[in-house]
Parts: structure tokens; C-alpha cells; sequence
């Protein structure tokens, strides 16, 4: 078994902060992973597995138990793709963002999009990844677990994962346990073989986050059609200016990314929001089946009342225009909020897991006292609470 000396959590996390845990361990091979866990496991320790660390906020006191750090890597061609497709098993300790440039490079789309987000592969479908209209959703065919305290891994497919924004079943959301106790080993993506060369961009979401109905509607070739690379590169330049892509000479990058997860509300609630506070209708989900009971049923089916979906809104303008801006920090503290972007909460060098958990529970006061809406974080917290 591969025990190390543990590290500071501080090293191990975009955030920059968290105590060393008590106990470390690493796996460098799925045989290795798996072997790891079941000793863990068998010694009844508490745990928690870390990949890139890019979407945890850890404790300034130890972790008292086992981290297990997840280094596998690589990825490789397997069949039973459509024609015109190509899929991917890529093992969970992948970088992300090199899994993505080689998709790029070879002329698979499907994941372009989500160019720069830091992290390994592993984390993807745990809180569905996504970024300008795509998700992991919609390329995930399946993931490879090892449930907690099982003996071998099971392949299970990407629909009984209950994937939905920035959430899966798999999710330790804050305050509660996920449903599934389990360890990504593997997982398999399903990407459409377009070629490197400009083409028409259809989906309507990523255009306009790219600017193809604006300042850039004449694309890359001047007739309005892109390549993968100009999709990634110009993600990358977008990521960059709001301090989303990782860079030791930019402290907006010290942060988990975004910190809170964009509230999604009733019809109503958002309407009672100002006007130009920005919201995305959620699309309805499709009609499920209608059950009765034999002994009660008159025999009519009726159809079922109408009801408006749900809206999802900006929780960075909500941050800011609950009065807290860019840049803005609590008197003392090394936390503050991005000065390119009001949903990242970053440490400027020197800050405590506590300095910014009292950002994150200013922010959130401040929003439910002027807007009576409730932000919840996305990352994953471990020896903080907000």
C-alpha cells in the first residue's frame, strides 16, 4: 500500500488553503485506486478521494481521517460508437483540460466548450461539468464506479445518474450526503468526428457566448463558420479575462471557480426579481406517465395542469448588486471576491479556509436580505461550514 506523508490540503487545491489531513494515500494505477479504498475502507476511516482539487474548500484543521489522491491517467479509443462518432474511456485521474485540447486536435467536438476548466476527468459527472451550452451530459455514456465498501467496479450508464446542473447523484451538496456513496474509476464519452477545418455552429447557446450573433458573427473564416480550435481558443481567451483559467501570476485564479451555483427558482419567485436581473427558462422535462389507482379511477384521463418551468438566474448579479462588487473583501481578510468576476471567491495570498467561508456566509446574507433568495455553494466543503 502506497501511505505518504500527508501535504497540506493548501498545496493540493486551487483555493490555496486547508490543514494537512492525518492520513494520505495515493494511486497511480485503477488497480492501485481501487486496492486504496478497500483499505480504507476496511479500516473504517472516514475519507475523501482528490483529484485536481479545483472544487473543494478544506478545513484549516486537520482532516481526521484518509485522503486518497487520485493519479491515473490516459484515455484511449473503444467500440461501440454510431458511425460519425468516436468514444473515449478516460481514466478519473486525467487532467481535463489536456483531455480536452487532444479532443480538439484531433477533431472531436463535443467537450470544446469546456476548454480551460481545471480539475481531472473523475469530476466531471460528479457535478456535470459544463460551460457555454455544453455539459458532460451530453457526451457521457457511462462511468466506471467503485461503490463504498464494494468489491469490484461496475460500468453504469450516464442516465441512471440523475445528472442535472452542477449536480448527480454522486454530489456531496453541501449539508447533506450523496446519494450514491461510490469513487469514479473510469468513464467513456461519446464525441461526433467533425473534423479540424471551419464549420457551421448551430447551437444557439454557444453561439452567443462566443459572440458568432455579435461582435464575431463573421467567425474564423469570414462566412461565420468556426473550427474546434478557434472554439477552444476563444473560450480560453474568455476564461483568462474573468480569471477562470489557472495562472500562479494572476490571484483571481486562486478560487474554486465559481463558488455559487446559480439559484433556480418558480416562475413567480423570478419575476418578483428586478427586471434586468438575468434568468435562462429551464426546459420542461418531458411528460411522465400519469399512474392511478384501479379502486379509485373513474376511467378519465384527464391532462395535466399547465404549469411554467422553472427559471434559472444569475447569482453574480445578485452578489453584486446586493452591494458587494469586484475585488470586495471583509475587513482584515486575504479573501475576496474575483476583480473580474463576482461569483469567484478567491484567497489573495495568505488566507484562511474560515476567512473564506465568512465571505461566502456574507455574501449569502446580503443576497437574502435584499433579494429573499438563498445561495447555495458548489463546491465541496470538508471541515467548514458555512
Amino acid at each position: 500500500m502506497s501511505e505518504i506523508t500527508p501535504r497540506p490540503l493548501a498545496e493540493l487545491t486551487t483555493l490555496g488553503v486547508g490543514a494537512a489531513p492525518l492520513r494520505m494515500r495515493e494511486a497511480a494505477t485503477p488497480e492501485e485506486l481501487v486496492a486504496e479504498l478497500r483499505a480504507v475502507w476496511e479500516a473504517g476511516d472516514e475519507w475523501f478521494v482528490l483529484g485536481g482539487g479545483s472544487n473543494l474548500l478544506a478545513g484549516d484543521e486537520p482532516f481526521d481521517g484518509t485522503v486518497v489522491l487520485v493519479r491515473t491517467a490516459g484515455f484511449a479509443a473503444v467500440p461501440g460508437a454510431p458511425e460519425g462518432s468516436r468514444r473515449i474511456r478516460v481514466e478519473a485521474g486525467q487532467d481535463w483540460d489536456a483531455l480536452v485540447a487532444w479532443t480538439v486536435e484531433q477533431g472531436l467536438a463535443g467537450i470544446e466548450a469546456m476548454s480551460g476548466i481545471p480539475g481531472t476527468v473523475g469530476a466531471a459527472p460528479i457535478q456535470n461539468v459544463g460551460a457555454y451550452g455544453q455539459e458532460i451530459v451530453q457526451t457521457l455514456v457511462s462511468v466506471e464506479l467503485l461503490d463504498e465498501g464494494a468489491e469490484a467496479v461496475v460500468e453504469v450508464p450516464a442516465d441512471e445518474l440523475g445528472l442535472g446542473p452542477r449536480t448527480s447523484v454522486l454530489k456531496r451538496h453541501y449539508g447533506a450526503e450523496p446519494e450514491r456513496s461510490a469513487v469514479v474509476v473510469a468513464l467513456t464519452l461519446e464525441l461526433r468526428e467533425v473534423g479540424t477545418d471551419p464549420r457551421p455552429l448551430e447551437d444557439p447557446r454557444l453561439r452567443q457566448a462566443l459572440g458568432l450573433d455579435g461582435a464575431r458573427a463573421d467567425g474564423e473564416d469570414g462566412a461565420g463558420r468556426v473550427s474546434l480550435g478557434w472554439i477552444r481558443r476563444t473560450v480560453l481567451a474568455i476564461r483568462g479575462s474573468k480569471g477562470m483559467v489557472l495562472d500562479a501570476n494572476d490571484a483571481d485564479t486562486r478560487s474554486a471557480g465559481s463558488f455559487f451555483n446559480n439559484p433556480i427558482l418558480s416562475d413567480a419567485d423570478a419575476r418578483a426579481l428586478p427586471a434586468d436581473c438575468p434568468r435562462w427558462p429551464i426546459e420542461s422535462e418531458a411528460d411522465r406517465p400519469q399512474v392511478f389507482a384501479l379502486d379509485t379511477w373513474d376511467g378519465v384521463v384527464r391532462p395535466p395542469a399547465p404549469s411554467a418551468p422553472p427559471v434559472k438566474v444569475s447569482a453574480a448579479w445578485l452578489i453584486e448588486h446586493a452591494g458587494l462588487g469586484r475585488g470586495y473583501g471583509l475587513p482584515g481578510s486575504r479573501a475576496t471576491l474575483s476583480t473580474k468576476h463576482t461569483l469567484a471567491l478567491t484567497n489573495r495570498g495568505g488566507a484562511t479556509a474560515e476567512q473564506v467561508a465568512e465571505l461566502a456566509r456574507f455574501c449569502r446574507t446580503r443576497v437574502a436580505a435584499e433579494y429573499g433568495v438563498e445561495l447555495n455553494p458548489e463546491p465541496v466543503f470538508v471541515g467548514v461550514t458555512l
